[in-house]
């Protein structure tokens, strides 16, 4: 981004206020800050790539068509696309660069060769701007385009995702070329999954957000305002005062028909508050909110193995981002470590093991990634043996296979369970944990009860994610709602529910490994 843009746009650039007035585009609070975010990374040599998560009337929309019109109207031979989600909406989102247009000072407006409801094209420059709307068939993938808006997308029609990687691949992965999706969230779909990457780092989207109480404008007179308990949280959690509260109370119930849920999808706090749903969350939602805003950020590792014929050792532990492995508290010696695993399967991609702490019942790892069942075994060996050989309890219902290689190889700290043989129909011990109509209620209700008695032994926010998203279906039982994962959850659970087969008191007399302290001190 130029660095004449900001300047360009708020001194030529034209728009239409809330009050109906025409004023110079002059960035707002939360403007500045996607603006920001997007110079950081010109001034960095990248390509310009950012997500917004936004609520309503924040200018976002118009600042990205501000930045669209500048790099257009500017340029030789630039090709720059609008996407919306109705023909209404891409309707309106041009009207803002046609207006851009009409108002610019005639030495720096250039000849408009054609000028449709589809879009803007200037002759001499050999530029255009191209208008669409999401849902129509091939939209985007006949052209090249240096510069994308992409307009609520958790909204768009039809199959969304490939309409996106379809856009996606028409603009170069260069420097100096900008896409930037923006949505008001719509629960638990694509738009969440690529913001939760982009969060996560996964991308290189830069996420951009911000809460409603982050505008200016948003706040009334507060004569007399006697906050709720609610209110008094909010209050303390955000530094909000009377007024915001008072808007907060207006907007609820003028603007949102009373409807607290829609309220916090369209005008969130924070992130997480945004995708929340009608779904009855298992877990407390005020409880797993106020977590997620203290979660610390873990350190992500790989776990090196070392295989001789059927001998598995952990050969290392180094710093890697796409290790797999978040790691909130060390190994400690003499403390007895659980290992809760959860395999893919069911429609889940995600491999999942949760270490525990059992003298707390502190999470202190979580290992998440996409393995071959064998991989996931081995790795989930290496976790056990860097705690101390924790006791490992792996999920059995759709494949049995990690745990027979966990034996094959040798791990010494099996979870074991009763079975009744149906012939002798004598109890016999097996490894790995079947999750059952018996055994899943008690596995989610201690889970609960653990999250409402201890909420900050939970330090893992994918995991703290998914909570927010675990909710009762319409027969009552309690699972992922649609496009959400329960993997990291389900993990958890079973490290807790298998604790008493492992110690609860530290070994004093046990000491770390002096071959391991090497590659185990990564700070």
């Amino acid at each position: 981004m130029a660095v004449n843009t900001q300047a360009y746009m708020e001194q030529y650039l034209k728009i239409r206020a809330k009050n109906g007035r025409l004023v110079p585009l002059v960035l707002n609070g939360p403007q500045q800050k996607l603006y920001d975010a997007l110079a950081a990374q010109y001034k960095a040599g990248k390509p310009m790539r950012a997500i917004v998560l936004k609520a309503r009337q924040m200018g976002f929309s118009t600042l990205t068509e501000g930045l669209l019109f500048k790099r257009t109207a500017t340029r030789f031979h630039a090709r720059s696309g609008i996407v919306a989600h109705t023909d209404e909406a891409a309707a309106n989102l041009f009207s803002i660069t046609k207006r851009m247009y009409a108002h610019l000072p005639h030495a720096l407006r250039p000849r408009c060769g054609s000028n449709s409801a589809r879009g803007m094209q200037f002759s001499r420059l050999d530029s255009a701007i191209r208008v669409m709307t999401a849902g129509g068939e091939g939209v985007g993938r006949s052209d090249t385009f240096q510069n994308l808006h992409l307009s609520e997308y958790a909204f768009w029609p039809g199959d969304k995702e490939a309409t996106l990687l379809g856009l996606l691949q028409a603009v170069p992965a260069q420097p100096d070329t900008l896409v930037v999706i923006e949505s008001t969230a719509n629960g638990y779909e694509d738009f969440q999954a690529r913001w939760a990457a982009a969060v996560a780092g996964e991308s290189d989207f830069a996420p951009v957000f911000c809460a409603w109480w982050e505008q200016p404008e948003y706040r009334r007179p507060a004569r007399g305002l006697v906050p709720t308990r609610e209110e008094r949280q909010l209050q303390q959690r955000y530094g909000l005062d009377d007024e915001q509260l008072s808007w907060r109370r207006w907007c609820i119930r003028n603007a949102c028909g009373g409807d607290e849920r829609l309220f916090r999808q369209e005008y969130p706090s924070c992130p997480e508050e945004a995708f929340l749903t009608t779904g009855a969350c298992v877990f407390d939602k005020e409880t797993v909110l106020e977590r997620l805003g203290r979660a610390p950020r873990g350190l992500t590792l790989r776990l090196d193995e070392a295989l001789d014929g059927q001998t598995l050792r952990l050969a290392g532990v180094c710093q890697d981002p796409d290790g797999g492995l978040t790691v909130y508290e060390r190994p400690r010696p003499g403390v007895p470590y659980v290992i809760g695993a959860d395999t893919a399967g069911d429609g889940s991609d995600w491999f999942v093991a949760q270490v525990l702490d059992n003298t707390t019942g502190r999470q202190v790892a979580t290992l998440r990634r996409q393995y071959d069942e064998d991989a996931f075994a081995r790795q989930c060996m290496c976790l056990g043996y860097w705690y101390n050989t924790a006791l490992l309890g792996i999920e059995v219902n759709f494949s049995t296979f990690p745990v027979k290689e966990c034996q094959r190889l040798g791990y010494p700290r099996l979870y074991t369970r009763q079975t009744e043989d149906t012939y002798t129909h004598r109890y016999q011990k097996r490894y790995g944990f079947r999750t059952t109509a018996l055994t899943r209620p008690l596995l989610v209700a201690g889970l609960v009860q653990q999250m409402r008695q201890d909420p900050a032994s939970v330090q893992d926010r994918t995991t703290l994610w998914e909570m927010l998203s675990f909710v009762k279906n319409e027969r009552g039982r309690p699972e992922a709602m649609a496009g959400a994962h329960d993997d990291c959850v389900m993990a958890l659970a079973i490290a807790h529910y298998i604790r008493p087969q492992q110690a609860y008191t530290t070994d004093r007399e046990q000491r770390g490994d002096p071959e391991l302290e090497s590659f185990l001190n990564y700070g």
